[in-house]
């Protein structure tokens, strides 16, 4: 098991907000892998979060089980899976440093889109868009998944102009990300990276990630959450800088 201090002053906010992002605050948890990779390198900082995000699945698939839409979920899973493969080819053949600065380009580029949506700018399909458009939000979904654990925009830029039921929307998104992510194992088990010390790290935060979880369940239902969303994505960008220069730094 990892011993670092520094690991867990950064892996423990990590999962608490990976666990209220699986509760229903949608978005939050992607600073999780690169507040982790400022520690790790972003392949093993994946690796022990993965069995936390299936754990921290189980709790949102249950919580909100009774709503979801199979259309979209038809749509999206199978280009998803495509866009995991692609993933792990790029873990799997290019350098360390490469996929550190791919994960801080994409905590960027996440940030800016949610903050320019928060702001009223068009980010998304439109409502009608054909299923082969999804299909490709799906890859991307998946490939964004498998490199930073970060699938959530891509998934969004579709499916949010559909107007869901909000119950049905966080139902949808919850089996979505839970499917992708048993997908994701055996991508990490071919990569090697499901050592005794990565298993052991991931359990020894498992109680932190399911209370979280309950605790998004519970607060997603009970406060205004805008300013905190704010704070969190311009923290990503600074994060991502900081990721982009240690990578240009030679990792």
């Amino acid at each position: 098991m990892i011993t670092d201090p520094v690991f867990y002053a950064l892996a423990i906010p990590a999962v608490a907000l990976m666990g209220l992002a699986k509760g229903g605050f949608a978005g939050v948890g992607a600073i999780s892998m690169p507040l982790l990779a400022m520690a790790l390198s972003p392949v093993k900082a994946a690796a022990i979060l993965l069995p936390i995000l299936i754990v921290q699945d189980a709790v949102s698939v249950w919580a909100f089980r009774r709503d979801w839409d199979k259309v979209v979920l038809a749509v999206m899973l199978p280009g998803a899976a495509i866009g995991i493969v692609l993933g792990y080819l790029l873990a799997a053949e290019v350098s360390a440093t490469a996929v550190l600065a791919t994960l801080g380009a994409i905590s960027i580029l996440f940030a800016v889109q949610r903050l320019w949506a928060s702001r009223g700018g068009r980010v998304a399909a439109p409502a009608d868009s054909p299923a082969p458009v999804g299909v490709l939000f799906g890859v991307a979904a998946g490939f964004t998944s498998q490199i930073a654990h970060a699938g959530g925009p891509p998934f969004q830029m579709w499916v949010l102009p559909k107007n869901l039921p909000p119950a049905s929307l966080i139902g949808t998104t919850a089996i979505f990300f839970a499917v992708v992510n048993w997908i994701k194992v055996p991508a990490y088990a071919a990569l090697g990276q499901f050592t005794a010390e990565n298993l052991l790290t991931a359990a020894a935060l498992l109680p932190l990630a399911v209370a979280s979880t309950f605790a998004g369940v519970w607060l997603v239902r009970r406060i205004a959450a805008e300013r905190f969303y704010q704070l969190i994505y311009l923290l990503m960008i600074v994060v991502g800088v900081q990721l982009i220069w240690k990578a240009a730094s030679g990792g």
